[in-house]
């Protein structure tokens, strides 16, 4: 018969937590609950802040970034850990997150905040546990840093949505939306992976395509679809497709015809795809706005060592073009 102070095996509890049969005093798990705080309402997970993060809260459809390390109590070496992991894949709530215990945690943090939380077994892996790593009835304890999060709903629901239904939604809300799917982005390239930089890039664009009702409206849009415009003439450079780094960047003219980062990336797109005189005149416009920039001194010497070479098989190739032809070789 079970009793308010014991599980079925028989165990001690305390405060909720589970632990296994000790002789003496409270186990290691057991003393930690004790000054830790009940965030599930039955003690099923409880929290210890070790460093405390900044700005809103987690909220319930958001992708997460994180780093986590998961112990059994009497081990020092975590049996599941991301730490090692340059760069932590993102993971949506609902969906990527494996444990009940993990998805009330991520709820109650905010961005750069590190903590423990304690997980009984019902929040965590059963009575069955995961054998042979997770015994059964295990209560596990996980360290979370919160890196960043975005949340991707109303991003996901909006782009969803038919274009005429787009348009009717507020400005503010687009203009939030557009910003979000740009993170991604930065994330995915900042990671390398730049075809799903490039496919979050295109969604902000998209987010941005209404006219604007006023001029402050299309200011303001203007002002959005810049950054984006970069970002893709950026990625397009990285995937080696140099034609759409071209059309990006001279999108982004067209909203600002002296932007330093605009003209370099034309001029980069044009020298790789060998339109000498086109790639000279962008880096040129550069140069002048930014004359000790060393980024576009570097491609200007580049140019002209690229556009020697160039015109010295142009010469090359004339010359045998027009040099007399050997008496050998006439044809009679």
């Amino acid at each position: 018969m079970e009793t308010a102070g014991t599980d079925r095996n028989g165990s001690a509890r305390h405060n909720g937590v589970p632990r296994g049969r000790v002789s003496h005093g409270l186990s290691v798990f057991e003393k930690l609950a004790l000054s830790m705080q009940d965030i599930s309402g039955d003690r099923g997970v409880l929290k210890e802040m070790i460093r405390e993060g900044s700005g809103e809260k987690v909220p319930s459809d958001a992708t997460v970034i994180i780093k986590f390390s998961g112990y059994l109590e009497h081990s020092d070496r975590p049996f599941e850990t991301n730490c090692f992991h340059r760069n932590p894949r993102l993971m949506r709530l609902g969906e990527d997150i494996t444990l009940l215990g993990m998805e009330v945690s991520l709820l109650t943090m905010q961005r750069g905040e590190l903590s423990r939380f304690l997980y009984s077994p019902d929040y965590a892996y059963g009575k069955m546990g995961c054998p042979p790593v997770i015994p059964a009835d295990a209560t596990v304890l996980f360290e979370i840093e919160m890196l960043d999060f975005l949340d991707s709903a109303e991003s996901d629901a909006f782009c969803d949505l038919p274009p005429h239904l787009q348009e009717t939604l507020p400005l503010e809300k687009v203009l939030k939306i557009a910003s979000t799917e740009r993170q991604f982005g930065n994330y995915f390239f900042k990671r390398n992976r730049f075809y799903d930089a490039k496919d979050r890039y295109k969604r902000a664009f998209s987010c941005l395509s209404r006219k604007g009702a006023s001029e402050e409206e299309k200011a303001r849009l203007d002002a959005a679809r810049l950054p984006v415009n970069l970002n893709l003439a950026i990625t397009f450079l990285r995937l080696e497709r140099p034609s759409k780094t071209l059309q990006w960047g001279e999108k982004a003219l067209e909203i600002d015809n002296k932007n330093v980062k605009a003209l370099f990336r034309c001029g980069q797109a044009c020298l790789e795809l060998r339109e000498y005189v086109k790639a000279r005149t962008f880096l040129l416009r550069a140069q002048k706005l930014e004359p000790f920039n060393l980024e576009i001194n570097g491609e200007l010497k580049r140019l002209s060592r690229y556009y020697k070479e160039y015109m010295d098989r142009q010469r090359e190739m004339c010359v045998r073009m027009f040099a007399p032809q050997s008496s050998a070789t006439l044809q009679h």
